[in-house]
């Protein structure tokens, strides 16, 4: 039998034989503190009855199996993974009793304890494929089925899954079961358990179904710093915008969202009972960004109620599409129904950044992926699934126009209720809706990959009048796509110290060469904005004249996003090796003084980081830091007391300081003898003051112990972990190795922790020595754990601060005589290689300049 890697074929082939009606599974959260007792009866239909076929199961141990009545040896039917079925009936009754185990890696069925009243906090998170971790389930989305899950547990707990929660029934001395009732028909991978003794605020929400329970959960020692009030107003919000839009009530009976401890990822769609991670709880002060980014999370979860849950995808080909719609329609939502009403401004200058990231990798790939196995589905969680396709929906509706999407939305909700579908019966229904044939849209925009860059090109005559303009449409080496654009063009004059939009057309854009007769016999503005208000999915370029008129005037712009595009320009010809490194961190540093939009404010501070380190010129780096440093200081010394940029100014200047002078004066922060007017020292600016300090052998392991004992917490307990790995020692840099990646067993929330220490250098010579042990590693990594675990170590603890050719090189070798290597791990590894070709390029130019 395969292993755990679940093919696109093998799912089609049960799919053929097998039709799933009901689970009941019983859980036993008692037993020990390793393990769990499932039992798992699942009713099914064959359609060719004497045919063989396999149910999924990970668990440590099978007690029995039990099969239309007859037993069936575990020894010679499990493998640990997959259960043998043989010679099924048409109706067939299924009993499998198992040992299930707790993981402490964010998948299947995840056990924590609290540091700081000792209690334990269960939660499961099944997406891709890892409800089978918990029972056994024939894994894939297309077999919905009911489930009706039994759970004993502390009686002094809550349960929470899918169905409202029962009242408890005594069990044995100190425990209860609770017994749910069963579900509507649903795929597996959006069942959910999340028990233990949270607390949690109670509210409801009128809906098209009638009232509706909400529920918002935390552990205990968190409800302090719940604002449940914020999380409640933004969730109505959502309930109210998404029926109205969808024509089409709310699912399910209840929605609980249940913020959980040493979480992957963001949130995760489970029907009416939501995870999310409890990092966005907030105990200190965070910035506006945070917040923002938050509720747009709880957005995009609930709108997964609808298009994922409801309608669910057939295969992990459409993930894409689930996730794109999702972030679409919560950015929708969020800029016309919340306090957030730039929202879409806040998507280009992060979501579209982080899909032009991607789509750069030589591990970009169509929006439409094809996803042969498991493997390929947890690799493709990226930009591409999320970010670039919910730009290209944006297109799309523009395209089609929002009253028919709509309308298309409408249609296919009433017709896929409860089942799975493909991309290609939504785009039916927005062809019926729009009148449009989306064939040769989808093709182009759907089915090939990378991003066009959009470049104007004017020429003037001897009076200074535009003779001729036009936009250029190129695409990188190897991805010869061009595609139609519709974009606006701004035209903008310099008025005092300003930038005035004086005009503004739009047109469509197709081919190599657009021309603008629009811009013919007049003079040439001070800045031509090609996709001015961002309606495009592309990279654009400033002609001469225009780039030195931003240059002149980073604050000139009265909104937000023409300069934030102006600067994504520049940040693009950065990272293109187009601009020299150093001039964009002098545009940067010049544009932030009074920038008050917070995301953007946080995107060009983490922009300026990777530029300083990375694509400087090594011979010019120091003296490029330290300048900085002294304008991120004096930054967060002018900046409004209490203000979001005085707290990210402070933050920035914290981890790029170097120590003398700067360290003496954050040490000063942190123990108060120093006051910032304005700056709340509370528990997480105490632990980036301190990691700070720590990295540049400014304080002491005794600091430490000191800051944990008083922050003693889970949260605690990572920054600790961080802290002592950013030590600037080689015995430092060993001992988080050793720990992360050659010892096992660490939850994976503490070996991020660990790694983001470890590559928190400022002299790079530190990681040289794991340039070889690094690529040893990788011959190993694959029995090291499950995904998360493995993807923590790839990704994370790979010495990118080197950035040199040393380590390009080694990587490629690596690349190179390891062409048999898994593709998701070959994946994994070309995306740490390509940012290092790219810095190599970059650091050139400014070597150059």
């Amino acid at each position: 039998m395969p292993g755990k890697n679940l093919t696109r074929d093998e799912a089609t082939t049960r799919a053929a034989v097998v039709t799933v009606d009901h689970y009941d599974v019983s859980l036993d959260l008692t037993t020990s503190d390793t393990t769990f007792r499932s039992t798992t009866t699942v009713s099914f239909t064959s359609r060719e009855p004497g045919a063989e076929t396999f149910i999924d199961l990970i668990a440590p141990s099978v007690q029995a199996i039990t099969l239309n009545g007859e037993p069936l040896d575990p020894a010679t039917h499990f493998d640990g993974v997959r259960i043998t079925v043989p010679a099924t009936a048409e109706h067939n009754t299924l009993t499998v009793d198992a040992t299930a185990a707790y993981m402490n890696t964010g998948e299947g069925l995840h056990r924590f304890t609290d540091p700081v009243d000792g209690e334990v906090y269960l939660y499961s998170q099944f997406e891709v494929a890892d409800c089978r971790r918990m029972f056994a389930v024939f894994e894939q989305p297309d077999l919905k089925a009911t489930f009706a899950f039994t759970v004993t547990a502390p009686e002094h707990w809550q349960v929470v899954s899918n169905s409202p929660t029962p009242e408890p029934t005594p069990a044995a001395e100190g425990t209860a079961t609770w017994a749910f009732a069963p579900t509507a028909r649903m795929s597996c991978y959006i069942t959910a358990l999340i028990a233990g003794p949270y607390a949690v605020v109670r509210d409801e929400v009128g809906t098209r179904r009638g009232t509706v329970p909400l529920g918002i959960f935390c552990r205990q020692s968190l409800l302090e710093h719940l604002d449940a009030d914020n999380i409640f107003d933004c969730t109505k919000s959502g309930f109210a915008f998404f029926e109205d839009e969808f024509d089409c009530e709310y699912p399910f009976e209840k929605y609980d969202q249940l913020f959980t401890p040493e979480y992957n990822m963001g949130a995760m769609e489970n029907a009416g009972a939501v995870t999310i991670t409890e990092t966005y709880i907030f105990r200190s002060k965070v910035t506006e960004a945070i917040v923002e980014r938050r509720a747009l999370t709880i957005l995009h979860e609930l709108a997964h109620m609808w298009f994922g849950d409801l309608v669910t995808m057939k295969w992990w080909n459409d993930l894409w599409l689930n996730e794109s719609f999702a972030e679409w329609a919560s950015t929708t939502c969020q800029a016309e129904a919340t306090r957030w009403t730039s929202a879409w401004t806040t998507f280009g200058t992060s979501e579209k950044a982080w899909a032009y990231r991607q789509d750069q990798l030589s591990s970009t790939h169509p929006i439409v992926a094809p996803i042969r196995d498991l493997e390929d589905v947890e690799v493709n969680f990226d930009g591409i699934t999320y970010a670039k396709g919910a730009s290209v929906l944006k297109q799309l509706v523009a395209y089609v126009g929002r009253e028919p999407f709509t309308a298309g939305l409408r249609a296919y909700f009433a017709k896929h209720a409860w089942g799975n579908t493909t991309l290609q019966d939504l785009l039916r229904e927005l062809e019926t809706t729009s009148g449009r044939d989306l064939g040769t849209w989808s093709k182009l925009w759907l089915e090939t990959a990378g991003v066009n860059t959009l470049r104007p090109e004017v020429d003037t005559d001897d009076q200074g009048l535009i003779s001729s303009a036009r936009i250029v449409q190129s695409y990188a080496e190897g991805f010869e796509t061009l595609r139609p654009h519709r974009l606006a063009v701004g035209l903008y004059s310099v008025q005092g110290a300003e930038l005035v939009r004086t005009e503004r057309f739009e047109l469509d854009v197709e081919g190599e060469s657009t021309t603008l007769p629009q811009l013919v016999g007049r003079p040439a503005p001070d800045l031509l904005l090609v996709n001015d208000d961002d309606l495009a999915y592309a990279k654009i370029r400033l002609d001469e004249r225009s780039l030195a008129t931003a240059l002149a005037h980073p604050r000139g712009f009265r909104d937000s996003l023409p300069r934030a595009l102006v600067l994504g320009a520049a940040w693009d010809m950065t990272r293109d090796a187009e601009m020299s490194a150093r001039d964009f961190a002098a545009l940067v540093l010049a544009s932030l003084p009074g920038e008050t939009d917070s995301t953007l404010l946080r995107v060009l501070l983490g922009q300026l980081q990777i530029a300083l380190h990375l694509y400087v010129a090594p011979a010019h780096r120091d003296e490029a830091i330290a300048a900085a440093v002294r304008d991120l200081r004096a930054l967060a010394e002018s900046a409004a007391p209490g203000s979001d940029a005085q707290l990210q100014l402070v933050s920035a200047y914290a981890a790029q300081q170097r120590g003398g002078d700067d360290a003496a004066y954050l040490r000063g922060l942190l123990d108060g003898t120093e006051v910032l007017d304005g700056l709340a020292v509370d528990t997480d600016m105490r632990w980036r003051l301190l990691t700070s300090l720590a990295a540049c052998g400014a304080a002491s392991a005794e600091d430490i112990d000191a800051e944990q004992q008083r922050d003693n917490t889970a949260t605690g307990r990572e920054r600790a972990e961080q802290a002592r790995a950013a030590f600037p020692t080689a015995e430092a840099k060993a001992t988080a190795w050793r720990r992360g990646v050659e010892e096992a067993g660490l939850p994976n929330s503490v070996l991020e922790a660990i790694a983001a220490g470890f590559v928190n250098v400022h002299d790079t010579a530190l990681l040289e020595p794991y340039v070889e042990k690094y690529h040893a590693m990788l011959d190993s990594v694959e029995e090291k754990g499950s995904h998360a675990i493995i993807e923590i170590l790839v990704a994370s603890f790979y010495p990118t601060p080197l950035a040199d050719g040393a380590l390009h090189d080694a990587t490629e070798a690596w690349l190179t005589s390891h062409a048999d290597a898994p593709a998701a791990l070959r994946r994994l590894v070309q995306e740490n290689r390509d940012p290092i070709a790219r810095a190599l390029r970059a650091q050139q130019r400014d070597a150059d300049a």
